[in-house]
């Protein structure tokens, strides 16, 4: 009789661990550990911890694609309403642990880029294609007449990534969720009047 595949276990506890201490603070051995698994099951299904670490990002992003198509490509939605709902999404997702573990995809771009090709080119990929969400958001709401026909969608879905980034690093450090806040109130009431 073949034995269990542990690949799920070690993809879902191993996310878990890397989200709170980091892909550099996550050894394979506290990732087995979590998984309840012996260590060799991860050589088994992984290459490389670079290749556990592109799946994680994968299996991370899964979720946020649900949350792209239920929010900001959601065209049951007003446009705007549907960006609110995106950035209220994140700050609830950041809030838990206390802001502790903040966004995978930043801790990544942070740690990982520098030290792996595969890993950065991913977390640019992911980026663009919440830039696209976020664009095509932003797009709507200038033909159904939420924004001015002039405005530049393109630069500005760029400026809510980064932006939104940066709050979330600061929400991680200060241990408070009111960076994303802010910035949602600041993008509302001033750049998206």
């Amino acid at each position: 009789m073949p034995r269990p595949s542990h690949r799920g276990k070690i993809l879902t506890e191993g996310l878990k661990v890397v989200h709170e201490r980091g892909y550099a603070g996550a050894s394979v051995r506290d990732i087995v550990q979590a998984a309840g698994v012996p260590q060799g099951s991860f050589t088994n299904h992984f290459a490389s911890k670079e290749a556990f670490g592109l799946e994680i990002l994968d299996l991370y992003f899964s979720n946020g694609t649900d949350v792209l198509r239920n929010t900001l490509r959601n065209d049951a939605i007003a446009p705007l309403d549907r960006l609110g709902a995106y950035i209220d999404w994140n700050m609830e997702r950041i809030g838990q642990n206390d802001t502790r573990n903040g966004c995978l995809l930043g801790k990544f771009a942070l740690e990982a880029s520098d030290h792996s090709e595969p890993i950065r080119h991913r977390i640019v990929e992911i980026f663009a294609e919440i830039q696209k969400s976020l664009e095509y958001c932003l797009s709507a709401a200038v033909k159904a007449g939420e924004l001015p026909p002039d405005f530049d969608c393109n630069d500005v879905a760029g400026f809510i990534v980064a932006s939104l980034q940066g709050a979330f690093l600061l929400s991680k450090a200060q241990r408070n969720p009111q960076p994303v806040a802010r910035f949602k109130h600041l993008l509302f009431s001033r750049i998206l009047r």
